[in-house]
């Protein structure tokens, strides 16, 4: 005997949530399914503990630089790890609570425990219950890809996960995989004391941004002591007694980093593959994330994907706006659609790096006369007052619409000043809308219109 509901969410994520609170407020009847820990990767093992872990690392470098701003302190600035993870835990702590609360106060809800399996196009079993719903949501995220490397099978491994239980610091962190992730924790444990490894596979790090892009956080990591070892052509993993050896084969230095410890930062898997999908024949691309439409129609009928199953996007922002376009659609007649978002990010390092749409490669091939502006940190005046003069801001203009095509800001607040023309884009206004714009002083937004007054064509 199935227990029938209005609407079916499998996963507490970032998405789901928000969604259950809309559907319930139109008076529908909800079954949210999650399996372990409310609030999915963000609040788990993602933004929250690693951006709270990251607040720890600025206060150590700040601490080990307290002389460059006159500031006298007594004796040599250390890390307590134990103490680190107990302020994460209970950030973490805090939120995964509050969304838990969230749920199992709301009217109409029913948080159901346990694994969900699709039983048909309608039905979905969790332990011995079984669930039914003309509507059913899919937001069950995804995990760290392990990849079948030689000798994985014969070594510990960290993956973003499990490295965020350590309370002890390692001797030798060697880090596999020179993207997003890794370079977070690359800083981080860098600035925890750590010696620190990155090895990437290709010729550069972080390979989708632009090549000064990639150079200049090469340096910024290397100015702390981190050896960054690239085209490492065929990584394999070695047991050498406590510790363990990452052959590299690159095509210069040592061919191997000795490491304490290893973490895997090699991208990511969608958590589709215990669901059984081909049970309501919901398809799947062959990375296993969920095929979905413009509005995050699944090919079945009444089935939606939200996050990052559903390979649009695996940020807490885009699984987000992924609720607020199922809900327009179903809720408002608000045809809203993923096709309309701009595509936009962060890199948490210090200094951060805030992207939005194109990159030089992206804007080349586009076809378009584009016209650039860039302006280096160290003459940002609110840089300068920090002593945070790493970095630059660049922007990417359409020569004939004016429109604003894309920007990054890697800098000391580029994270937050990114805004200033992520709406610019959004409002399709040209860009001397803001290259008039009196921004406030001192500020890192300040110059972007300034750096808007200096554009010259794209070679």
């Amino acid at each position: 005997m199935s227990r029938k509901f209005d609407a079916i969410i499998i996963g507490a994520g970032q998405a789901g949530p928000p969604l259950a609170g809309r559907l319930t407020e139109a008076g529908m009847t909800v079954a949210l399914i999650e399996r372990k820990l409310f609030g999915g990767t963000c609040v788990n093992t993602g933004c929250i503990p690693t951006k709270t872990l990251v607040a720890s690392a600025y206060a150590a470098r700040l601490a080990q630089r307290a002389a460059d701003y006159g500031v006298t302190i007594g004796g040599a600035v250390g890390v307590d790890m134990k103490a680190l993870k107990a302020r994460k835990d209970a950030v973490v702590g805090k939120a995964r609570k509050g969304v838990e609360d969230w749920l199992k106060d709301m009217d109409k809800c029913t948080v159901v425990r346990g694994q969900a399996c699709f039983l048909s196009q309608r039905e979905v079993a969790v332990e011995n219950q079984v669930l039914a719903s003309d509507r059913i949501f899919i937001n069950v995220g995804g995990r760290a890809a392990v990849p079948d490397t030689p000798g994985i099978d014969q070594v510990d491994y960290l993956t973003n996960t499990s490295i965020l239980e350590l309370e002890t610091l390692p001797r030798h962190l060697v880090i596999v995989g020179g993207s997003y992730i890794g370079l977070e924790f690359a800083q981080m444990y860098r600035r925890f004391g750590s010696e620190v490894t990155v090895v990437e596979k290709g010729p550069r790090l972080i390979q989708r941004e632009d090549p000064d892009i990639s150079d200049a956080i090469k340096g910024i990591l290397e100015n702390e002591g981190i050896a960054i070892r690239l085209d490492a052509e065929c990584i394999d993993f070695t047991p050498k007694g406590r510790d363990i050896g990452v052959g590299l084969y690159c095509t210069s230095g040592e061919p191997e980093a000795l490491g304490s410890h290893v973490l895997l930062a090699v991208g990511r898997q969608p958590n589709t593959d215990d669901l059984d999908l081909d049970k309501a024949g919901v398809e799947t691309d062959k990375r296993g994330y969920v095929t979905v439409d413009d509005q995050l129609r699944t090919n079945v009928a009444g089935i939606w994907a939200l996050g990052e199953c559903n390979g649009q996007g695996a940020f807490t922002h885009t699984s987000y706006n992924d609720f607020e376009i199922v809900a327009a659609n179903i809720l408002d007649n608000d045809p809203r659609r993923v096709s309309n978002r701009i595509m936009a990010y962060a890199l948490y390092i210090d200094p951060p790096l805030g992207r939005v749409g194109m990159t030089e490669a992206e804007a080349r091939k586009s076809g378009k006369q584009v016209l650039v502006g860039q302006r280096p940190m160290s003459r940002v005046g609110r840089a300068v007052e920090k002593g945070e003069t790493q970095g630059f801001m660049k922007v990417l203009v359409d020569a004939d619409n004016r429109a604003i095509l894309g920007a990054a800001i890697l800098g000391t607040g580029g994270d937050e000043a990114i805004h200033s023309i992520i709406d610019m884009m959004y409002a399709k206004a040209p860009y001397t809308t803001v290259q008039r714009a009196m921004h406030i002083h001192p500020t890192v937004s300040e110059l972007i219109p300034t750096m808007l007054g200096e554009l010259k064509p794209l070679k």
